[in-house]
């Protein structure tokens, strides 16, 4: 299955979600620009609840040594030129939004769904799963 960046930065930021990752069967992928997306947003989220001060300091560095690890272990980051073949194809798949077509190429590539909670997904051509959806079925 290929994974949208928000979703993994979310679900990696919940204990749920780093829970169902570390035991989860499910094989994840992303692209190359979902890699690097990761990597920024999960920085500028643990900055915004560090900001907040609802979370000590010790915990945010969990937090983000917990989520590193588990994104390591779990997530198969593909190289561009896998898929940069199908970047066409994906783009008429997801006009609202083509920046967003490696995730689209990638899923075509592997013949599998695209797990996200963006809308702009929806509507594509391929299988779409939302969190409460995939967990509720792998569970």
């Amino acid at each position: 299955m290929v994974v949208d960046t928000n979703v993994l930065v979310s679900e990696l930021l919940r204990r749920r979600g780093r829970q169902w990752l570390a035991r989860s069967s499910v094989l994840l992928f992303a692209s190359e620009r979902v890699d690097a997306e990761f990597r920024y947003e999960l920085e500028r989220r643990l900055r915004a609840v560090g900001e907040r001060g609802s979370v000590g300091t010790s915990t945010l560095t969990q937090m983000h040594a917990e989520a590193l690890l588990l994104y390591r272990e779990r997530v198969n980051i593909l190289p561009a030129e896998q898929y940069a073949a199908l970047e066409a194809a994906a783009s008429q798949r997801i006009p609202a939004d083509p920046d967003d077509w490696p995730s689209v190429a990638l899923a075509l590539l592997l013949d599998c769904g695209l797990w996200t909670e963006d809308r702009d997904f929806f509507g594509c051509g391929l299988s779409v799963w939302q969190t409460a959806v995939l967990y509720g079925v792998s569970a």
